[in-house]
Parts: structure tokens; sequence; C-alpha cells
């Protein structure tokens, strides 16, 4: 039995499922680690997502290509970015509040427009077209490996590349240094010039159009043309537990959207052997633990750090 469990834990198919799992969280993670650094709090990117997922489904069906849904869901990541800013940036409101707002904003949005356009029923019964695998013959011909790695879709080999891109942002380029100065030391950087609010409305819109990425991921390939009402199930939020974790760095954010995506496929391995109420809460709880120990490791940090000699 024990050997069993393992032995589906630490297959292949769970490992495949944990990059599959992962790819939604790692892209919004993209976008919140952006504006995390530009000094905006956003937790709006769970219907940033959501709205990503439907614009995608029903970009997919009308122009009748899934790269179409993914440019359509894009655009609206635009959209939906410049109106954070605005409410954020132009007109100073709070940054939470906003955020909120637009997670409520999205589910009611969503429902009701999939509902219009589709009924009741949803998308089942509708042919989208979605995402297919892409099947790399040299890999897939490496035992185990192979297996993990190839039959992805496009958006998850391209989230590995846009994890580095963005780590070269961030860190080798003027734009990602103007970035963290306008969250950090943004009279500073005024001094040199450069306006942080202009910087916070760029961040904005990358977190748009990241979490719009994120969701037609989530519609268009991991559900094959599917979108179903609140089915971004939180991952914005876990997204922005992933950026907080990892400090905004885009390579530790990706690794902490893995340890979830582990957890994730795991819980979907264990339903045959465990409740699947208890199963799909594994990933949320560790989200939890997550975040607990960030709490705790600035406090441990701040109690390290040496008194100032007056």
């Amino acid at each position: 039995m024990n050997s069993s469990i393992l032995s589906q834990i630490f297959s292949a198919g769970t490992f495949e499922q944990t990059i599959r799992s992962a790819t939604p969280v790692a892209l919004a993670a993209l976008g919140g680690l952006m504006t995390e650094h530009a000094g905006i709090m956003n937790i709006g990117m769970d219907g940033m997502i959501l709205m990503g997922a439907l614009t995608a489904v029903l970009g997919s069906y009308f122009l009748g290509s899934a790269f179409g849904g993914i440019m359509t869901a894009v655009l609206f990541g635009i959209l939906v970015g410049l109106f954070f800013a605005l409410f954020v940036v132009k007109l100073k409101s709070d940054e939470f509040i906003i955020g909120c707002a637009l997670n409520i904003f999205a589910s009611g949005f969503t429902a009701y427009v999939s509902r219009a356009v589709f009924g009741l029923s949803g998308t089942s019964g509708y042919t989208i077209p979605c995402l297919s695998a892409i099947e790399i013959p040299l890999i897939r011909r490496i035992p185990f490996i192979g297996e993990i790695i190839s039959g992805n879709t496009i958006l998850v080999y391209a989230t590995w590349l846009l994890v580095f891109i963005m780590w070269v942002v961030v860190y080798q380029t003027p734009y990602g240094f103007w970035t963290r100065a306008a969250g950090e030391k943004p009279e500073t950087l005024r001094t040199a010039g450069i306006s942080p609010d202009r910087m916070k409305w760029l961040a904005s819109i990358l977190c748009g159009m990241f979490c719009g990425l994120a969701g037609a991921y989530l519609s268009l390939g991991y559900l094959n043309g599917t979108f179903v009402e609140g089915m971004s199930a939180s991952r914005g939020y876990i997204a922005f537990a992933c950026v907080i974790f990892a400090s905004a760095n885009p390579g530790k954010a990706y690794l902490a959207a893995l340890m979830f995506g582990f957890f994730d496929a795991i819980g979907l391995r264990l339903q045959n052997y465990i409740s699947s109420d208890l199963t799909s809460a594994i990933p949320y709880a560790i989200t939890i633990i997550m975040m607990v120990y960030v709490v705790v490791r600035k406090e441990q940090k701040k109690k390290n750090r040496p008194e100032s000699v007056a």
C-alpha cells in the first residue's frame, strides 16, 4: 500500500503535473514581482487571471485560433493593468481596496459574460481551439525526464524563458533598477530625472500582461479550451505569496510556484486514498505555511539586526 502511494507520488506523471500546475502561478508571479518592486502590493492578480482566462476563451472562440485567444487575453490584461494603475498610481487610492474590488468585479463580470455568451452550461458543447502539446523528439526518448519535459504546451516552455528574461530585466537593466528604485527610493529616482509614477504604471501594465497570459494558459492549456466560473481558484493569491516568499526574485518565485504545483499534483494522486476535499486543501495549506515562514524570518532578522550606537 505504502509503496503504491510512493510510486504514484514520485512518478513522471506527478512531476509533469507539477510543471503544468505551477505555470499559471509562475506567470502571474512574474507580473506580481514587478509591481512589488515598484512599491505596489497587488492582490488583485486573482481577478486579473480570471478575466484573462475568460477573454482567452472568447478570443479563441470568435477568432478561431488559440493564438488569437492568447493575444486577446494579453491585450485585455494591459487594459486591466491600466485600470489598476489609474486608481492606485494616478488617483492614489488604497491598493489593497482596489485589489479586493478588482477580484470581486472579476468574479461577477466573468460569470455574467460567460453565461451571456455560452449559456448556463458554460463552454461545454462548444468547440474552442486550445493549445496543443508539443512533442520534442530527442527529449522524449530520455527515460523519465522525457516524459516530464516533452509534451507540454508552448506557454510552459515560454514561462521558462520568461523567468530568465525577467531576471535579466530586473537585475541587469536600467529599467529594472529604476523599477526597484521607484519602490525603495522614489525621491532619489525623481532627483535623477525619472518619474517613479511612470515606472509604477509600466509595472502595472506588465502585471496585467502576465496575469492575462496566466489566465490564457489556465483556460486554453491547462483545461483545454474550457472556462469555468471561479476557475482561478485563488491562484492569484498564491502567486502573490510566491512573490513575497521569493523576495520578488523571478527564479525563486518560479521555484515557489513549483512547490505549489508539486503539492497540488500530490493532492490529485492521493485522491484514491484520501478524501478529495482534504487533498485539494494541501497546496493552500502549504501557501499559508510559506507566509508564516516569511513573517517569522523577518522577525528574526529584526531581532538579529545590530542596534545602532547613539
